[in-house]
């Protein structure tokens, strides 16, 4: 008797997390109906049948009572849990919110700035493309006399140095004709 208490206590647990909370209902009545009549019928007078069916009634009311108690406290945390996940969310999408606004605001202030920048200097950037360009045009005139000096300085030295070779060449005569 007992091994069939716990074959129906499993299969009432097995409907029940199966079914929705309407059915379940039905099928536990069902279940109910199904085992009072087992023991009704396994009974050996009226008077244990009565008592064993309010027992088995009593059981099977205070059972639904947990089943529906514990069923209502899932859906509260349930729902606790998605007004938490919700409430989460809201701040969330309110931070980032603002962040938005910030940098859109940030943006808008670089982008002033910018057009600040390209529109009130255009004179000077030509003034500094001129500025760059005189700069390098008066170095390059600066290397171009350097090279015209060092030019004229190697022409005196090659000049000086062939007037060299020429008395160089005048006194080894000078002193040949005086050896012999």
């Amino acid at each position: 008797m007992s091994s069939l208490l716990s074959q129906d206590q499993l299969r009432i647990r097995k409907t029940l997390s199966d079914s929705s909370p309407a059915s379940s209902t039905a099928a536990t009545r069902s279940l109910r109906h199904e085992r009072l009549s087992r023991l009704g019928s396994s009974g050996s007078s009226d008077i244990s049948n009565d008592v064993s069916t309010n027992h088995a009634e009593s059981y099977f009311k205070r059972r639904e009572n947990r089943l529906s108690a514990r069923k209502k406290a899932e859906e509260e945390t349930a729902n606790n849990d998605y007004k938490k996940m919700y409430e989460k969310a809201l701040a969330t999408n309110q931070r980032l919110k603002s962040r938005l606004e910030t940098s859109k605001q940030e943006l808008a202030m670089i982008q002033d700035q910018l057009q600040r920048a390209q529109k009130g200097k255009p004179g000077d950037c030509g003034s500094n493309m001129l500025e760059t360009e005189k700069k390098e045009s008066w170095s390059l005139k600066k290397r171009i006399s350097d090279m015209e000096e060092q030019l004229k300085v190697k022409a005196e030295l090659k000049m000086e140095n062939q007037r060299l070779k020429d008395e160089n060449g005048a006194l080894i005569r000078v002193i040949t004709k005086l050896s012999k």
